[in-house]
């Protein structure tokens, strides 16, 4: 038995240097979803503030050209937040390659832009409620200081928020890499598609796919440990 996992493992990544597949792939997913996430960071902080500054501002505050503006924002946000959730990742994914940027070159960039998109979406709401777990008293504190509503809500508020999301971000990241594996549907060569290409050629299903999930399990057990990590830290500073 040993040496027919032997020949196996010598037929699907010695031979004709097919390892590269896996490696070229797992580079492929690791850059696509770096760039993703932090795609999805920006719009999802951006749109959670925008939000979360609507719904705490009184009708009789939202006057004015800006007060206007924040509605339209508001109501834009809540259009995006309903799509994009509301339908699968993968249809996202192809229209964005085969409708609204079918002649981008680079399907890297269609799978950070499809990925991050959606991503902002569900950390949108992980940012949303962590600024809302924050009691009132923190933003009335900092204004009776002299502080803006922008400078209190960054540099008072959100710290804590995003202290209060970790655990719930660090989902939606392991979430989002292991959803990469979806873009094989495009013809990106991402992980899974290259255990998936020494499949079709050695015939031989196994050993491929059982790498490709222990990359992936390893990758999800160093970020859940790097975090905890982190987590650790936060609240050691927190009892000093």
């Amino acid at each position: 038995m040993f040496d027919d996992l032997k020949a196996k493992f010598i037929l699907d990544f010695v031979e004709k240097d097919r390892w590269m597949y896996i490696t070229s792939g797992l580079k492929t997913t690791l850059i696509v979803t770096m760039f993703a996430l932090l795609l999805g960071l920006f719009l999802g902080l951006l749109i959670a503030v925008i939000r979360t500054v609507h719904d705490q501002l009184k009708e009789e505050q939202l006057h004015g050209v800006g007060g206007f503006v924040l509605k339209i924002a508001n109501i834009l946000c809540k259009i995006y937040l309903t799509v994009i959730r509301g339908t699968p990742t993968l249809v996202q994914l192809l229209l964005i390659y085969f409708v609204f940027l079918v002649s981008c070159k680079s399907k890297v960039l269609v799978a950070v832009i499809a990925f991050g998109v959606n991503s902002g979406a569900y950390v949108a709401e992980i940012f949303r409620s962590g600024i809302m777990s924050i009691d009132k008293g923190q933003m009335e504190a900092g204004r009776s200081l002299g502080l803006p509503y922008g400078d209190t809500m960054m540099k008072v508020v959100m710290p804590q928020a995003i202290k209060n999301c970790l655990p719930a971000l660090v989902n939606e990241m392991i979430t989002l890499l292991k959803e990469t594996s979806i873009c094989g549907y495009i013809g990106l060569n991402e992980l899974t598609r290259g255990g998936d290409i020494i499949r079709g050629v050695t015939f031989d299903a196994l050993l491929p796919l059982l790498v490709v999930a222990a990359i992936y399990l390893a990758m999800v057990m160093f970020i859940t440990w790097l975090m905890s990590k982190l987590e650790r830290r936060l609240r050691e500073s927190d009892n000093r």
